[in-house]
Formats: C-alpha cells, structure tokens, sequence
C-alpha cells in the first residue's frame, strides 16, 4: 500500500511542477501574442480599405446573434470617411471563420480577408485565399448569399458550408452595422 501512495506523490509532485511551468510561460507569452493579434488585426484592416490613412473605432450597442462587437470608420487623410471595417464571425464546418470586411459608404464590399479558421485543410480551409476574397469585391446586400440559395457567390468546391458561413456573416454584419448606424443618425 505505501508503494502505490508513494507513486501517487511522485505523480502528484510531477504535475505540479508541469501546471506551475505551462501557468509561467502563458503569463510570459500570453501578452506577446496579444500584440501580434492587434497587429494582424490592424494589418488586416489596411489591407480591407488600403485608401484609408486612419481608422476611428466605435462601438456596437445592440445584441445579435453574429459575434460582432466593434466596428472602424475609415478615414482618408482629409477625416472624411470613405467606409467601414467590419469584423464578423459563424461557426463553420470545423470551427469558428472570423472575416474582417472593408465596405465604401454604400455598403458594397471593398474587399474581405478571413482571418481565423479552423476549416478542413484542401476545402474550408481555402476561405483564406485571396481567390475566395475576389469573389465579394463590389458586392452588395443582395447579392450576398451563396448560389445555391439564389444569390451571387460561388462556393468552393466541397465547402459549401464554409462559404456559406462567410457570406452569412458578412451579411449578417452589414445589416446589423446599418441598424446601428441609423440608431445613432436618429440619435445623434
């Protein structure tokens, strides 16, 4: 008997040191990657709107079912805005596709670039190619739903829940921005 509590205080006394060792490296790296995920975040942005010299960060008050809290005022170098960047995210096949989107001040989409995905690597996974992102340029409203359920968007082939999950996200997050924004024409 004393063997077996003697090998369960050597394991007790391992894991310990392996918690302790994984819990100091996550508070070492973890605001390392916090800054590389505001960089990515904010090249990502530059990339959706390249004509914008500043974005103006607001804030979302209302609730929705897409996981969408903020959204950018893109500026040029005058302060006149010239659009908005959106940063939408559905569950898809595999897992969360966070999509940010660039829209001009009519609501058609400049471009998109999916950020985070977890899809099926060979199908899914080629949301994040810049020939899935071609397929929105000059899209609008309308137009924003996949072929399959009468819109514009080609699928990619066998991933058709994936770009579905993309195509409702960003549709779902521009109706939500313009909600928003007449709230706040109406208020301010």
């Amino acid at each position: 008997m004393k063997y077996y509590i003697k090998l369960g205080l050597i394991l007790l006394a391992v894991c310990a040191l392996a918690t302790g060792i994984l819990a100091y490296l996550n508070s070492v790296t973890a605001p390392m990657i916090a800054e590389v995920k505001r960089v990515e975040a904010e090249n990502a942005r530059k990339e959706v709107m390249p004509d914008a010299t500043d974005f103006v960060k607001k804030t979302m008050v209302d609730s929705s079912e897409v996981d969408t809290d903020l959204y950018f005022i893109a500026v040029n170098e005058a302060k006149e805005p010239i659009g908005y960047i959106l940063t939408v995210a559905l569950n898809g096949y595999s897992g969360v596709v966070k999509t940010v989107v660039g829209l001009k001040n009519d609501f058609s989409i400049n471009k998109i670039k999916v950020i985070e995905q977890t899809e099926t690597p060979g199908l899914g996974a080629k949301a994040s190619t810049p020939a899935f992102a071609e397929k929105f340029v000059g899209m609008t409203l309308p137009q924003l739903m996949v072929k399959k359920d009468g819109g514009d968007i080609i699928s990619i082939t066998g991933a058709t829940i994936t770009t579905r999950t993309v195509t409702n996200s960003i549709n779902a997050g521009i109706k939500r921005l313009e909600e928003v924004l007449k709230v706040e024409v109406t208020n301010g």
